[in-house]
């Protein structure tokens, strides 16, 4: 079980949810022999296995190959959060820019998110193409990938 507290402990109530914790349990990890990854999913050619518990492995049907799928994570290895890091310099861009437009894994909650592509699937067993993530990652959750129209 993987334990978060958000941010800030004053609750006025105006502002519910502010300091209150919330409860997440993992429902996989990430395996891959990379040693070194992409900063982002868009520019990655690593591939790598979901390894999804088992009491989950129904919600994997109709998960297939070729499909995207949408990969939320617990940055496992982030150091501690602290006011500092509210303005970063952005590995993309190279200029300081606010935390929540950037893709630090240095974050209040460090929660990330990739799309990868499935290449395969055994069991509870996700083959995918396009990790980020590093080996033993905490896997939160999987959704489909949906794009719009384009217009």
């Amino acid at each position: 079980m993987l334990y978060c507290e958000l941010a800030g402990s004053k609750c006025r109530d105006e502002h519910r949810g502010f300091g209150m914790s919330i409860e997440l349990r993992t429902i996989g990890i990430v395996r891959t022999e990379a040693e070194e990854l992409p900063r982002h999913w868009s520019v990655s050619d690593v591939e790598g296995t979901l390894v999804i518990d088992e009491q989950y492995s129904e919600g994997l049907r109709d998960i297939e190959p070729g499909q995207r799928i949408v990969v939320i994570f617990y940055f496992h290895r982030s150091p501690g959060f602290s006011p500092e890091f509210l303005r970063q310099t952005s590995g993309h861009h190279g200029r300081e820019m606010g935390v929540f437009s950037t893709c630090s894994p240095l974050r209040p909650n460090p929660i990330g998110m990739s799309v990868v592509e499935v290449l395969g699937i055994r069991d509870a067993h996700i083959d995918v193409r396009r990790l980020d993530m590093l080996d033993g990652t905490p896997i939160l959750d999987i959704k489909p990938h949906v794009e719009g129209p384009r217009g």
